[in-house]
């Protein structure tokens, strides 16, 4: 069997750049396609790892460029959509353009081409409200005490919750992902990253109890590219197995196998 050609957009960011090293590191199993607006680490990365990606598997693109995006979807296997301006306080203009345009372009180039499935990088922000409410409330003002032993878990089937725009542009990806696999026949896996940063660890207590891995991000995506073809749609969340952590992984296990390997705990500072 041939290996499965993969595209990986928004490559020099800190997790889609992780993924890139581990899916290159395979050559057997993938064939591994870069997409970034800019030949350079974003802001999150780590300065001192940088790719090593070959010219004929580059392409410089800007997702709100629909030709661009069209050009690089060409005769792929699976794209995994990790572009994106992740910042919660960012601009509108700049979540119109990178996360809805950009997420649309990836979408609909993707459908035309003939790609078979498309992995989405949702957030665990789509349901960041839910901290308005005891007693996640509680967790993220790191009021251990009044936390109950059985936390009760936020899963795939409750409400959406953004609390702004960045937010609400990844509900607006999981619909379009729910659409595209239902009126086109795609397989489109949505997965709600928890905090993902370069120390891999969970250093800020407020984000302690979704914090997630580099190795578990990873470990998730190359689960949902591997997961039968029969999987048409899903929304998984893929966190570390934290203290307090408030959403549900069991799904992710049953649905592709996601297993945590790594733990982290609130580091409240005194």
């Amino acid at each position: 069997m041939s290996p499965k050609k993969v595209l990986v957009t928004g490559v020099y960011g800190l997790i889609a750049g992780a993924i890139y090293r581990k899916l290159s590191k395979l050559p057997d199993q993938y064939e591994v396609y870069a997409l970034a607006r800019r030949s350079q680490p974003s802001d999150r990365a780590p300065e001192d790892d940088a790719l090593q990606i070959p010219d004929d598997r580059f392409f410089l693109a800007d997702l709100s460029n629909f030709d661009q995006v069209l050009a690089a979807t060409e005769e792929m296997d699976v794209v995994v959509q990790m572009a994106a301006d992740p910042r919660p306080e960012a601009p509108w203009e700049s979540i119109l353009n990178s996360n809805m345009i950009g997420a649309y372009n990836v979408f609909e180039a993707s459908q035309l081409t003939g790609v078979k499935r498309i992995i989405y990088a949702s957030s665990v922000m789509a349901t960041w409200g839910y901290q308005l409410d005891e007693p996640y409330k509680a967790i993220k003002e790191c009021r251990f005490e009044e936390v109950p032993e059985e936390i009760p878990l936020i899963t795939h089937k409750d409400p959406p919750r953004p609390t702004e725009p960045y937010s609400a542009s990844k509900v607006w990806g999981e619909a379009l992902a729910r659409t595209y696999s239902d009126v086109h026949g795609m397989s489109c896996i949505c997965l709600r990253i928890g905090w993902v940063n370069a120390e891999d660890r969970p250093y800020l207590p407020e984000v302690g109890a979704v914090w997630c891995s580099q190795r578990d991000i990873v470990q998730i995506v190359q689960k949902s590219i591997e997961a039968p073809d029969h999987l048409r749609f899903d929304i998984l969340y893929g966190v570390s197995n934290n203290k307090y952590r408030w959403v549900d992984i069991e799904h992710s296990r049953e649905s592709v196998g996601f297993v945590p390997q790594d733990r982290g705990e609130y580091m409240p500072t005194n």
